[in-house]
């Protein structure tokens, strides 16, 4: 009876970690901010398709501008831009991104990151890749040419991602993504965690240049700021 509580137990303990995880990525609601919309100025926004479809706006998520830093608070997951920011050949575009309290609107982490190489942005043909962060220690780069293309899988863990030391904590990562002679690459922390062959992002059906808008993405049900959002050439 011993021998078979002790095979029992490792399987028993395996379940109630799998349940746990997957209590973890249960997926959420999309929450409505109140007092949405876009007040940065110059700025514009579009949510992705599901939630469109669902009856959400730029409305249900906020951006603001206060001095020089963007503070985003969402709803559905959106992608921003001011249609001025524009980059091409090659080039880095890098902010910082501050999440000040981890998962203070959700019950499992969120990315928010970098977009560039943005084309027909807010309409039903836009093109564009990003490269985001999660205040746990795992990123992601994903495209959207109209449909979105994962390029790293679902997500990905690497020692440069800033981990939050706890929920309620605050977390920042330094994030940039860079287009380099025939690469791309996403650049967290100053560390390259992704590179990509342009040929493999710039093709049918995904991207339709790495020359445009670039802006930012965040996930639903996220609250962070923005700061120094730039362009730097070589």
């Amino acid at each position: 009876m011993r021998f078979r509580h002790s095979l029992l137990l490792p399987a028993f303990a395996c379940m109630i970690t799998t349940a746990a995880l997957q209590a973890q990525e249960t997926p959420e609601t999309n929450r409505k901010v109140a007092g949405g919309g876009i007040t940065a100025p110059g700025w514009q926004g579009k949510v992705d398709a599901d939630a469109e479809k669902s009856g959400q706006t730029v409305n249900d998520a906020k951006l603001s501008e206060e001095g020089k830093v963007l503070h985003v608070t969402t709803g559905p997951a959106i992608t921003y831009w001011s249609p001025k920011n524009v980059a091409k050949g090659d080039y880095t575009v890098s902010a910082t991104f501050t999440e000040p309290k981890f998962q203070n609107l959700n019950t499992h982490p969120h990315p928010y990151g970098i977009v560039i190489a943005g084309n027909g942005l807010g309409t039903a043909d836009q093109s564009y890749i990003y490269c985001a962060a999660y205040g746990n220690g795992n990123f992601i780069v994903r495209g959207f040419g109209p449909e979105a293309f994962q390029l790293n899988g679902r997500r990905e863990a690497n020692d440069a991602v800033h981990k939050a030391a706890g929920v309620g904590q605050p977390v920042t990562q330094e994030i940039a993504m860079q287009v380099k002679g025939d690469k791309v690459s996403c650049i967290i922390n100053g560390t390259v965690v992704k590179t990509l062959e342009k040929s493999d992002v710039v093709a049918a059906g995904k991207l339709k240049s790495t020359d445009g808008v670039y802006g930012i993405r965040f996930a639903h049900n996220t609250d962070a700021t923005v700061s120094n959002l730039k362009v730097t050439k070589p």
